[in-house]
């Protein structure tokens, strides 16, 4: 077994236990979507109020209180199915509270910037969060068209690890960086599902001329 299938293993494990914890709760995997919501908004308060002369602290913070997040993420759909409490609506409010963690998380960003008067990188984040949105709002518009469009890379799973990564290694100055891939892939995720969603229409287009 190596090393990374063993960490694997270990953390299924313990995610696991976590998961069996909650479950004889009864808690709702809705409050637990909707508390992931309130720990990324604490994140982006300790990027909002970040300083030039504690910015390493306090995006240390942040990056470790979205990882926190992350396990509520991670174990809501997994509660719901354990728990027999699976729904429609779930997905929905889950899917609608990803984003506006998403948006949140970013809005900090922005703050951090704007009060450093650091203009270019207001200007980047809001176009980071833009396209964060983006890359969700055309998988669901295309999967209301076609049935499904997993295309592209830059998932909402990705997008988090890289803000993750910028937080922690703020100290050699990562977010700069983390912010210009997350523009490239979050465009690129775009453009790809754009393309597919159009590929697939005028394929169902020429098989439904054909079949009359």
């Amino acid at each position: 077994m190596t090393w990374t299938s063993a960490f694997g293993k270990g953390s299924g494990w313990l995610l696991q236990k976590i998961v069996n914890g909650l479950a004889l709760t009864r808690i709702s995997p809705n409050a637990l979507t909707f508390i992931g919501l309130i720990i990324n908004i604490v994140a982006a308060c300790f990027f909002g109020f970040a300083r030039s002369n504690n910015a390493v602290r306090m995006f240390l913070y942040a990056g470790l209180t979205i990882i926190g997040a992350g396990v509520f993420d991670m174990v809501d759909g997994r509660v719901a199915r354990q728990t027999n409490q699976v729904s429609v609506f779930g997905a929905f409010f889950d899917s609608v509270i990803d984003r506006y963690s998403d948006v949140a998380i970013f809005f900090g960003l922005l703050i951090y910037y704007a009060r450093g008067h650091r203009l270019f990188y207001v200007g980047l984040v809001a176009f980071v969060m833009t396209a964060s949105v983006m890359v969700s709002y055309t998988r669901a518009r295309a999967e209301a068209l076609i049935g499904t469009c997993k295309v592209g890379f830059m998932e909402r799973p990705e997008r988090i690890v890289c803000v993750i990564l910028g937080a922690l290694g703020n100290r050699w100055g990562a977010m700069a960086p983390a912010l210009w891939v997350l523009a490239l892939f979050s465009t690129l995720t775009v453009i790809h599902r754009i393309r597919y969603t159009y590929l697939e229409t005028e394929r169902r287009k020429l098989q439904a001329v054909a079949s009359k």
